[in-house]
């Protein structure tokens, strides 16, 4: 059950012969039956929920006087009527979902799921425990619909194959890879759910151990109420998605599951480093700082380079299926297997999760397999972190101050995804920053030991940013990328 994982744990089915596979799907479904009937009770629970807890009693304002598109009755009776539509439908599709092989009622119950999830934040919810209720049903029906019991129907077409790809090294989706991809998401989905707590007016107030009352004020600011819903409740929603998603699929899902990959990637990188700018420019746009705001955005760091390596794989594989004359949407829909000549091979090199407790460091140092610190990378985010400080070293005010701040952190941030072996070319981000921090001292004419200061760090990340630095594991033809 270790190697197989929580969400498959009929991984063998895809190796079964063809002719096999709709009998053992039966006997699976009969397995993973309760799924279903939970899935009911659930939607029994949806149903009765406004009139238990009472959906108009204690309902609250958006924090700091923020106006929201609907009046407060049109929020109490969207909600209201919100969950008792979804509740109806979870019963009913549960019900279908008790047949084998309605796929399409399984994939509407994990559709529901996503709604609930995301319906308080659309609704600016009245009641916390409006909130509370639907985020948490939300997720359980999605680990319920295609988490526990697997994709629907997928076994039917999941082909046998390698679960290390081509010329790697290691397999960057095995349970020993992703585990601490779980864990960063559900810290950033606890942090950010106290943020959310706030700027919904749930809380009162929100607790900032080094910045005091700048914390509020961002919550509260003019770039945080540009957003048309809780910018704090979107991060908790997208961490929702990204801690479930780390669990979705089998340790071949590189290749099984390009879509999923590809969800998984656009949600942890690019919105990602969405996430991590917006947040570096808060100081700039706010001027004030937020503790757990920079919490959540340092969470979200590692994440990208940590992920980057199982995009890349599944990249790597659908470019081969086409280049073999198969549809390039069947693959990235129904995924496949490599032909005999470029398979890979069986993942022997992963420890067993199972066995985190007897092992924990086999587990953690398998965990960051494709992610290494040179100490030219090192000293790069340790440089970029003094130029956080440097202004207040220096008594220098805006906007330079801004500027090097915003330097320093992105200095940091690039250097960090850097340190992901694949896109160690990130690291070339930096000399256009070190570029940039020569110039604009000596053009806003800052004083002569400040622009110095700037002219030393510059150059010292110019010379951080030219080794490489070692390369341990092996990417295919990906290697000689690597520069």
């Amino acid at each position: 059950m270790g190697k197989r994982g929580v969400t498959r744990p009929m991984e063998m089915l895809p190796n079964m012969e063809p002719d096999k596979k709709p009998e053992m799907l039966r006997m699976h479904h009969k397995q993973t039956q309760w799924v279903y009937w939970a899935v009911m009770l659930l939607g029994c629970w949806m149903i009765l929920a406004p009139f238990t807890f009472g959906y108009d009693v204690g309902v609250v304002a958006p924090s700091g006087g923020r106006s929201v598109w609907l009046s407060l009755s049109v929020r109490i009776a969207a909600m209201m009527w919100s969950d008792i539509v979804s509740g109806a439908l979870l019963v009913l599709f549960g019900w279908r979902s008790l047949t084998p092989g309605r796929a399409v009622s399984g994939w509407i119950i994990c559709g529901i799921g996503i709604w609930l999830s995301a319906a308080p934040l659309i609704f600016w919810a009245p009641t916390a425990v409006c909130y509370m209720n639907d985020t948490m049903v939300g997720a359980w029906l999605i680990a319920l619909s295609i988490l526990i019991p697997g994709m629907p129907n997928m076994v039917l077409h999941m082909k046998m194959g390698a679960e290390t790809p081509p010329g790697w090294s290691y397999n960057p989706s095995s349970w020993a890879q992703r585990w601490i991809l779980i864990a960063l998401g559900f810290v950033g989905w606890l942090v950010s759910r106290y943020l959310a707590a706030f700027q919904l007016g749930y809380i009162t107030s929100v607790w900032d151990p080094f910045f005091g009352d700048s914390t509020r004020q961002v919550l509260n600011s003019s770039m945080s109420h540009g957003v048309p819903i809780s910018d704090a409740g979107l991060g908790s929603l997208a961490y929702t998605f990204e801690f479930l998603m780390g669990f979705m699929g089998t340790q071949a899902r590189w290749r099984t599951m390009p879509w999923m990959v590809t969800l998984f990637g656009i949600l942890v990188i690019p919105l990602g480093l969405v996430h991590i700018f917006l947040v570096i420019s808060q100081p700039i746009i706010v001027g004030h700082w937020c503790t757990f705001c920079l919490l959540a955005a340092a969470i979200m760091l590692p994440m990208i380079p940590l992920e980057f390596d199982e995009v890349l794989a599944m990249l790597q594989f659908v470019r081969r299926s086409v280049r073999r004359g198969e549809s390039f949407w069947k693959t990235f829909w129904m995924g496949g297997a490599d032909s005999p000549e470029q398979k890979g091979g069986e993942d022997e090199r992963s420890p067993n999760p199972v066995k985190m407790a007897e092992g924990p460091i086999q587990i953690l140092r398998a965990s960051i397999w494709g992610f290494s610190v040179p100490y030219s990378l090192l000293f790069s985010a340790v440089l970029g972190l003094w130029l956080v400080f440097a202004p207040a070293v220096f008594d220098v005010s805006r906007p330079v101050a801004n500027f090097t701040h915003a330097a320093g952190l992105l200095a940091v941030t690039f250097s960090v995804i850097a340190m992901g072996e694949v896109i160690r070319m990130f690291r070339w981000v930096n000399i256009v920053l070190a570029l940039a921090l020569i110039a604009v001292p000596i053009w806003a004419s800052s004083p002569a030991l400040f622009t110095a200061h700037h002219l030393l760090a510059g150059i010292l990340l110019i010379v951080l940013s030219v080794p490489k630095g070692r390369i341990f594991e092996k990417y295919g033809t990906w290697q000689r990328m690597i520069r």
